[in-house]
């Protein structure tokens, strides 16, 4: 069936979807860059450690994979770099030695709050760059879009 428009023309609905994934791949390929040449650490690291820091009493291996949307062995290599960089503790639970709990360490905060302070100066530079009412705008459209996902069960 035939919407009127000539074979190969993409609906706006797509042309949209690609705009928004190439502005985020490339905001995300920005940051990415600067963490690592700024600290030595990975986008994924880092954003373990984010996780990390809104849970202090820690996450289970599990949790941290469904948190960040990644497999358990994806969360086991990132986290075995952290372990080794002294950044985050593994503790097998008493109660189920299945269940391994990670934690940030002190030096582990120290360093995530440094590089969290750089990451937000980062975002607010890149977003910024956009005029107060396209951002308003933006922000508001990704809220609908966001609502609207949500209401599908999406």
């Amino acid at each position: 069936m035939s919407d009127g428009r000539p074979v190969g023309t993409p609906h706006d609905e797509l042309r949209v979807w690609l705009r928004l994934l190439g502005a985020s791949n490339r905001i995300e390929s920005i940051l990415s860059s600067r963490i690592t040449k700024e600290f030595g650490i990975s986008l994924a690291r880092f954003d373990l450690l984010a996780q990390l820091e809104r849970a202090p009493d820690g996450l289970t291996m599990t949790d941290a994979s469904r948190r960040m949307m990644v497999t358990n062995g994806a969360i086991t290599s990132l986290v075995d770099r952290l372990v080794e960089e002294g950044f985050v503790t593994r503790e097998t639970r008493a109660e189920d030695r299945r269940t391994t709990v990670i934690r940030l360490t002190a030096e582990g905060r120290a360093r995530f709050l440094a590089m969290a302070a750089s990451h937000e100066e980062w975002v607010v530079g890149l977003i910024g760059g956009l005029e107060p009412q396209a951002r308003n705008e933006l922000s508001r459209g990704l809220s609908a879009l966001r609502r609207h996902l949500d209401a599908l069960g999406a």
